[in-house]
């Protein structure tokens, strides 16, 4: 699996939105222009670049203002043998944070794939178009049963950054809900309590979250992902490390631009 797969997989796994009555910071915690970039880690080698981007400008799905926002990944030194370059995003509101639309473009070696999910939360249908290699004309159309406010990815990413952790006691467990690759995953988030950290852009007091995984070949060991939010207004993610069956892959935050709250 090559390793951009494997870190979405991490960012799924960790990222998707908490279901429910769950508290929300009032003020928001990102804004337009937003952008952070990542290093991705294999053993002791940079491996890949992630960058998320929160368009300058308000886009407008069915008549609702949304936030465009993109994840873009590819691999770096040795690893550019695998020809990598990705890029993940959604369309998501502005107010209500939740996503209308949805979309992935990935290329990987030979491989081509480009996805655009339109999301309606009042039909509670995720209808998928799958287009051709050279992203004009759809090849499939499918329509799915979804739960109204059910998140995609990387809104769910965003989401997940509102939520008021200070009702949360150490050991908690956190039930999450998401649509991804035509499939609705239930999982389950344990909150590992605050840590504080030093990244390159400073030191932070951060939430730590731990996803309960099932059986898998990929992972190793019980808990095998971590991920670390800043305890601020902003909540942006700046680590996340994950034990695998051969090495491991940390991603840290580098640079950031844009933040909302100074």
């Amino acid at each position: 699996m090559p390793l951009l797969k494997i870190l979405f997989t991490i960012i799924l796994l960790t990222a998707l939105p908490l279901t429910g009555a769950h508290a929300q910071y009032l003020s928001p915690p990102y804004q337009q222009g937003e952008e952070l970039t990542f290093k991705v880690k294999y053993l002791f080698f940079n491996a890949a670049e992630a960058k998320m981007i929160i368009d300058d400008d308000i886009h407008k799905i069915n008549g609702r203002p949304t936030y465009k926002i993109d994840v873009y990944g590819k691999t770096l030194s040795i690893f550019s043998l695998f020809k990598v370059k990705d890029n993940w995003g959604t369309y998501m509101d502005t107010t209500k944070n939740i996503p209308y639309r949805s979309f992935r473009h990935i290329e990987e070696g030979g491989y081509r794939k480009h996805e655009v999910i339109d999301i309606d939360h009042k039909a509670k249908t995720a209808t998928v178009k799958e287009y051709d290699r050279d992203n004009k004309n759809i090849k499939s159309e499918k329509e799915f049963i979804i739960e109204s406010g059910i998140q995609d990815l990387v809104s769910g990413f965003y989401y997940t950054r509102h939520v008021d952790f200070r009702l949360y006691r150490k050991g908690d467990i956190l039930t999450v809900k998401g649509f991804f690759d035509e499939k609705t995953y239930n999982l389950k988030l344990i909150y590992e309590g605050r840590e504080t950290i030093s990244t390159k852009i400073g030191d932070f007091e951060t939430i730590v979250l731990s996803p309960i995984m099932p059986s898998n070949k990929l992972f190793s060991g019980e808990n095998p992902i971590k991920m670390w939010i800043t305890n601020d207004k902003n909540r942006i993610p700046v680590k996340v490390e994950a034990d695998l069956v051969v090495g491991s892959l940390n991603m840290e935050i580098t640079q950031v631009k844009g933040l909302r709250n100074r």
